[in-house]
């Protein structure tokens, strides 16, 4: 769906024309002043457009995050039911295992997390350090 942007306002009579700089200079600024107003309005109305459209992807987002969690919660407990009839035993041992599985891959997440900030520990921008270092040292030789 494209954005209508309202048509600009019309420009104002143009005084009579003057010879000399000065006047060229005050022509050109008062021929200005009319761009500038436009561009603005038109700036305005794409931003607008723009974070309306944003807002309507981050509204339906959160709606899908929402319904991804719910899905996952009845995904669990089907999974406690399926473990406990699997296994023939009563629900809240399927829960436990369900359980146990979650912590489990809560371990290995927190695990391979702590390794991802680790290497990545402290922030630093190593290849723009070595380009300020080659430059240094270019500069030093062409100094001798």
């Amino acid at each position: 769906m494209a954005t209508q942007i309202p048509p600009p306002p019309p420009s104002p009579p143009l005084p009579p024309p003057r010879e000399g700089v000065g006047p060229a200079v005050q022509e050109i600024s008062y021929r200005a002043q009319p761009l500038v107003r436009e561009e603005i309005e038109l700036a305005k109305a794409e931003i607008t457009a723009k974070v309306s459209t944003l807002a309507k992807g981050i509204a339906v987002g959160v709606a899908g995050g929402i319904f991804g969690v719910v899905a996952l919660l009845f995904f669990l407990h089907g999974l406690s039911f399926g473990f406990s009839a699997w296994l023939s035993v009563d629900p809240w041992v399927g829960y436990w295992i369900t359980t146990a599985i979650l912590f489990v891959l809560a371990a290995i997440a927190a695990f391979l997390a702590r390794r991802f900030v680790m290497k990545g520990s402290p922030p630093k921008p190593e290849m723009a350090i070595d380009e300020a270092q080659r430059i240094k040292r270019t500069v030093d030789e062409a100094r001798r």
